[in-house]
């Protein structure tokens, strides 16, 4: 497959070796290749304009991951039931606050094993296609200001909170 739409590009993560595509105008990226019809609205579900979410999420890696390492490089040594218990933990917290996106933020800048969590566990707009199965069905199904129950994924274990 090698016919892509206008505008989109193919490349390969750094990090995984992985190809992705890009379309470079609107920063939208993708793991899957795009079809011709991959800028189109797709109808969405919930709140919002339905192609498109934005989400903080707090990610919690274990040995299982697929790159047992955080966003430091540091090598991750917990099993998966240590990140659940980790996870839970800190769902309690968010559970306990009175305000969710602030205290998400602050949590998901000291305990993310993800990158994201530089900026508060943001990882701004995106579509469909763009991140894992699991992650983006979780995403897409909640509602704006609603917080997820745990989320496992490849990369390891995590709570969203939409807000967009």
């Amino acid at each position: 497959m090698s016919d892509l739409p206008p505008g989109w590009v193919k490349k390969v993560s750094s990090r995984t070796g992985k190809e992705y595509y890009i379309d470079p105008v609107t920063r939208e990226s993708q793991w899957e290749h795009p079809s011709s019809t991959s800028n189109k609205p797709s109808g969405g579900r919930k709140s919002g304009n339905g192609d498109q979410v934005q989400v903080l999420h707090i990610l919690v890696k274990h040995t299982g991951s697929r790159n047992p390492k955080n966003y430091k490089g540091e090598t991750i040594t917990r099993s998966k039931e240590e990140a659940q218990r980790k996870l839970d933990d800190i769902i309690n917290e968010l559970n306990n606050a009175s305000d969710l996106e602030s205290t998400f933020r602050r949590i998901a800048k000291d305990k993310s094993d993800c990158s994201s969590g530089q900026r508060g566990g943001d990882l701004g707009m995106f579509g469909h296609g763009a991140m894992q199965k699991a992650f983006e069905e979780a995403s897409f199904a909640l509602n704006i200001d609603e917080m997820s129950p745990v989320v496992d994924s490849d990369s390891g274990l995590h709570v969203i909170l939409r807000i967009a």
